[in-house]
């Protein structure tokens, strides 16, 4: 007889929510018609937290991809009208991309869509289960808290 495995069963659980928090956010993304992908939502997300336009590459490098792949994101979004690459005014060889309005409007499309997602995921939980539940995943996306010697550093 062997013993189950609990960390096991825990990181399967949280793959499976990985899984249900995608498909109920894909629904959500479709039934709003925005024509946007995941991926293509992904960016546009990014993109808003910048300052000023990024490089392909600064966005590249944020999103962990190959610079390949943003160009084929952007590539639809541009298409779409929700971005457009404009040239960077101390350096003409460099592209930088930035929102359209449409792409604003999206975003808070896409705020919205994510947003009705989250709340049919967490509709099963009381205040104090969301609550704690806050604190578990802010333990887990922040990782454990680093050394004395390394704080210093």
């Amino acid at each position: 007889m062997t013993t189950p495995d609990p960390d096991g069963l825990l990181a399967e659980q949280l793959l499976r929510l990985t899984r249900r928090v995608h498909r109920i956010q894909k629904r959500h993304l479709e039934h709003r018609g925005l024509g946007i992908t995941p991926a293509q939502s992904r960016l546009l997300r990014t993109l808003a937290h910048y300052g000023s336009p990024p490089r392909m590459a600064d966005l590249a490098e944020r999103l962990e991809v190959v610079p390949r792949a943003v160009t084929t994101l952007v590539d639809g979004l541009e298409t779409a009208g929700k971005v457009r690459r404009v040239p960077d005014p101390g350096n003409r060889r460099v592209i930088r991309i930035e929102l359209t309005d449409d792409g604003r409007a999206a975003l808070r499309e896409l705020h919205a869509g994510r947003r009705a997602a989250a709340e049919e995921i967490l509709a099963p939980l009381t205040d104090d289960q969301r609550t704690l539940l806050g604190g578990l995943l802010g333990a887990l996306v922040d990782g454990p808290p680093s050394p004395p010697e390394q704080r210093r550093a």
